[in-house]
C-alpha cells in the first residue's frame, strides 16, 4: 500500500510540474506573438510628417546688424 501511495504521489507531482511548464511556455509565446505583432505593426505604419516650421526675425533685432529667428523650438541668432 505505502508503494502505491508513493507512486501516485509521484505521478501527481510529475504531472503538476508539467502542466506549470505547459502554462508557462504557452504564456511565453503567446507574449512573443503579441510582440512580433507590434512589432511589424509599428515597421509598417509609416510615422509622421513633420511640420513645416516658420521662421520671423524678433522685434528687437529688427534694426540690428545681427540677425535673430525665433522659429517656436528656440531662438536663433546669426551673428
Amino acid at each position: 500500500m505505502q508503494n502505491i501511495r508513493a507512486l501516485f504521489l509521484g505521478l501527481a507531482g510529475i504531472a503538476a510540474i508539467t502542466a506549470i511548464v505547459v502554462l508557462t511556455a504557452s504564456i511565453t509565446l503567446a507574449f512573443a506573438a503579441m510582440l512580433a505583432v507590434f512589432t511589424v505593426v509599428k515597421a509598417l505604419t509609416p510615422g509622421p510628417k513633420p511640420a513645416p516650421v516658420r521662421a520671423r526675425r524678433s522685434a528687437k533685432a529688427r534694426d540690428e546688424h545681427m540677425r535673430v529667428w525665433n522659429d517656436g523650438r528656440g531662438t536663433i541668432i546669426d551673428l
